[in-house]
């Protein structure tokens, strides 16, 4: 096969669209998490809430049982990439190389580490565009990830068709 013939796809048809009670479970789910995390920030005044965390809730409430849903990929990647962009930005410099470097070096530590979770990919590039200090590090990425995952191991179970988490 040609890498132009790839480049048009297979002829896969597209997933079906899933029952209106499964779209209301997960838009209360993700509802309810994106309100813990928002209203906690807004009651402490404390920035517990980051850009990716849209996207983990996405994976945690449409795609629990997948491996980029689990709690430990969920918090450790969120942690451990967000700790690589800050080495980054500081120790290393704030140039477009080193966000790209950043990135590439989380994404393969995640891998490496056995905690891959897609959203927190981005969080070197959040840290580089925020100008991030270290706490960065603790509030939010570790108590926002905590809570969103506190949200989803209690909402998710709610279902008799959900067992979440696979593994820990």
């Amino acid at each position: 096969m040609s890498y132009l013939t790839k480049l048009k796809g297979s002829p896969a048809p597209i997933p079906p669209r899933p029952p209106l009670k499964d779209l209301g479970f997960i838009s209360l789910g993700a509802l309810l998490a994106a309100s813990v995390i928002g209203y906690l920030a807004y009651l402490t005044n404390q920035p517990i809430i980051m850009g990716s965390f849209g996207a983990s809730i996405f994976v945690l409430f449409v795609l629990p049982e997948s491996p980029f849903a689990q709690p430990r990929n969920v918090i450790l990647g969120h942690l451990l990439t967000t700790f690589i962009g800050l080495f980054f930005y500081h120790l290393v410099g704030s140039d477009w190389w080193s966000m790209a470097l950043a990135l590439a070096i989380a994404i393969a530590a995640m891998q490496y580490f056995r905690v891959p979770h897609p959203p927190a990919g981005s969080n070197p590039f959040i840290v580089f565009l925020l100008g991030s200090q270290w706490d960065f590090l603790w509030m939010p990425t570790l108590i926002g990830s905590i809570l969103i995952v506190l949200v989803a191991l209690f909402y998710n179970n709610l279902s008799n068709n959900r067992s979440y988490p696979k593994y820990w």
